[in-house]
């Protein structure tokens, strides 16, 4: 008899669910509009207020400077792109150099990896850290001819083949890798592990990680190269054509000397250090004569400034008439000229008074800062002063390094 009349209440029920609206779940992030100001006041709170740090520089009001790289002879070269939070300028510029070179060789125009470059450098970097037992630096900065090294041992792929990015990533941060791998090799050098296949392979699967795996294959034109043979056979660059030039006091003139600086840490003694006055005029000739270079300098002055694009040597500092190699090497002496980055010298223009501007395209963030995204105007006088040295491809300076014991 129950049985019943449970049965008969739930038929009796059922035309009243079957009119009821049937409600739908979903997923939800949860907030708490009045919790988020009561967590932002907390925080406002406990936050130490700091001024913001001021620098002293030039007021560039009154100057007369380019607006435009539609104002200079230029050549060809891929348009510039960030090397985002990474120390990686050296690859970048030293890239840039060659893609211009094989275009001004062969009229391909190419787009190079400058994280395959910076990947092999690290390891590198830490085969001399395990060979010195520690002594070796190992920093995120190089010099331009690293490049020409990496490329004679590892060869170098496309830009699209090996990007340096990880699913989704939009800008390089090279930060956390970098500490990841700096701390390992610190406690290889407490714990005196001086294993160099184990560290070489620690180090790989630490860049992988945050680079990605490096491929062996380049495929161009239905043709299949390794790395070495895209440099050769494809992009035919031939590294032993290319020469960094010099410009300093403290080794001698007319000799191939070390450049003394961190970040030639493999200390490299191929450098032709000529005097101040041969060193303009090489930089002029070439890039008047359609070369290119990548250049590395000091660009930490007050006479540099991305919202207007231009680097000059303010009055204040020293007159432009007192530019010469005694004031180039005080500064370099007394480390208020370092070495502290790379960038590709592609043009260049003569102000009324005959001096010239030079256009940099620059990989740095505050060269996208202004309306040419990622180019700078250098003047005269700034690469004179603070720039540091240069790579060019040695046919055009055939003559000077005759003058070579």
């Amino acid at each position: 008899m129950k049985k019943i009349l449970v049965a008969l209440l739930i038929f009796s029920l059922t035309p009243m669910f079957a009119q009821q609206k049937r409600d739908v779940g979903m997923m939800k992030v949860r907030k708490s509009k009045f919790f988020e100001q009561i967590k932002e006041k907390i925080h406002e709170f406990n936050t130490v207020k700091k001024e913001p740090r001021k620098s002293f520089v030039l007021d560039f009001s009154g100057y007369n400077l380019p607006k435009s790289i539609n104002e200079f002879k230029y050549y060809w070269h891929r348009k510039p792109h960030s090397q985002g939070m990474t120390g990686t300028c050296w690859s970048f510029s030293t890239t840039s150099f060659f893609e211009s070179e094989v275009y001004r060789l062969h009229k391909k125009k190419v787009a190079l990896s400058e994280m395959w470059t910076a990947y092999w450098e690290y390891v590198e970097k830490a085969k001399g850290f395990v060979r010195t037992r520690g002594k070796s630096l190992f920093a995120q900065g190089s010099e331009a001819n690293a490049v020409t090294r990496i490329w004679e041992k590892y060869g170098i792929v496309p830009y699209k083949l090996f990007t340096g990015f990880l699913p989704g990533q939009q800008v390089y941060d090279h930060d956390k890798m970098f500490k990841e791998m700096y701390t390992f090799l610190q406690s290889v050098k407490k714990t005196d592990a001086w294993n160099e296949g184990f560290v070489v392979s620690t180090i790989k699967q630490i860049l992988n990680k945050y680079m990605g795996t490096p491929p062996t294959k380049v495929t161009v034109d239905g043709k299949t190269y390794t790395p070495k043979e895209y440099l050769a056979n494809y992009l035919q660059l031939n590294m032993n054509n290319y020469v960094d030039i010099i410009s300093y006091m403290q080794q001698p003139y007319w000799k191939q000397v070390p450049y003394q600086v961190p970040d030639n840490w493999w200390h490299d003694s191929s450098y032709y250090n000529v005097p101040l006055d041969v060193f303009m005029k090489i930089i002029k000739k070439a890039i008047t004569h359609g070369y290119t270079m990548a250049i590395g300098g000091d660009v930490s002055e007050p006479g540099i400034d991305g919202k207007v694009e231009s680097a000059v040597i303010p009055s204040f500092d020293i007159p432009s008439a007192y530019i010469d190699q005694y004031a180039r090497q005080f500064r370099f002496s007394n480390r208020t000229t370092t070495d502290d980055h790379g960038i590709h010298l592609i043009g260049y223009k003569k102000d009324k008074d005959g001096k010239y501007w030079f256009l940099i395209k620059d990989s740095g963030s505050r060269a996208f800062n202004g309306k040419n995204k990622g180019y700078f105007f250098y003047n005269e006088d700034y690469v004179k002063l603070k720039i540091m040295d240069f790579m060019v491809n040695k046919e055009i300076v055939k003559d000077v390094l005759k003058k070579f014991k």
